[in-house]
């Protein structure tokens, strides 16, 4: 049941800013879970207006919004009537100057309670962006940053990866726990070669032997 209200919200959301008739314009991926169907429902609302990048643009505004500690301990307060928190809103998007389908969003989060994840709609939204832009986002965790030598190898082999027509979105980030090593994941692909990963399977290689 709550699946299926979600469903209609995510439709009408859409077709707010469109006339009725039209159908939700699918993005090139999905992005599952209640934020992907929110962040599908913009990027039809977006597309059939040919406001794809502008919004983009906008979510980065709102996205700033949302960190601003005065702004979120209203908007993002479960105690605050969604009137207020609407209104708090709507204000600061109004300075912002952002377009009345970047405003319709918030509207139907506020209405629906779920303005906490406004942050979730707005990345899984980037995802689609740029996968539309024929992106390949690639995410590398290494246990130390990788100096500039060894990142332009590493794009390099990642590119063998890549479709034609695509790019290469590289997200690096060092996480000393892994010990050495890197863990790479790239589309649906995802490799662990981390040391500690290498460690703990020989761990239990000793143990089954």
């Amino acid at each position: 049941m709550a699946a299926l209200v979600l469903g209609q919200q995510v439709r009408q959301f859409s077709t707010s800013v469109v006339r009725p008739a039209a159908r939700l314009v699918k993005p090139p991926i999905q992005v599952y879970g209640v934020e992907g169907r929110y962040a599908t429902a913009l990027f039809s609302a977006a597309s059939k207006q040919t406001k794809l990048d502008q919004v983009e643009q906008e979510l980065g505004k709102v996205s700033g919004l949302i960190k601003d500690p005065k702004l979120s301990s209203i908007v993002m307060n479960p105690h605050v009537k969604r009137s207020i928190k609407l209104k708090t809103f709507n204000d600061a998007l109004t300075k912002a100057k952002v377009s009345q389908i970047t405003v319709n969003l918030i509207n139907v989060l506020a209405d629906n309670g779920r303005l906490p994840i406004t942050g979730d709609v707005i990345t899984a939204f980037g995802k689609m962006m740029s996968a539309h832009r024929g992106e390949v986002i690639c995410s590398v965790t290494t246990a130390q940053p990788l100096d500039q030598a060894n990142l332009a190898d590493l794009t390099v082999a990642l590119k063998g990866f890549l479709q034609k027509g695509e790019t290469i979105k590289l997200e690096t980030k060092s996480d000393p726990s892994i010990l050495g090593g890197m863990i790479v994941s790239i589309g649906d692909k995802y490799v662990d070669m981390s040391t500690k990963t290498k460690i703990q399977k020989l761990t239990k290689l000793i143990k089954e032997t």
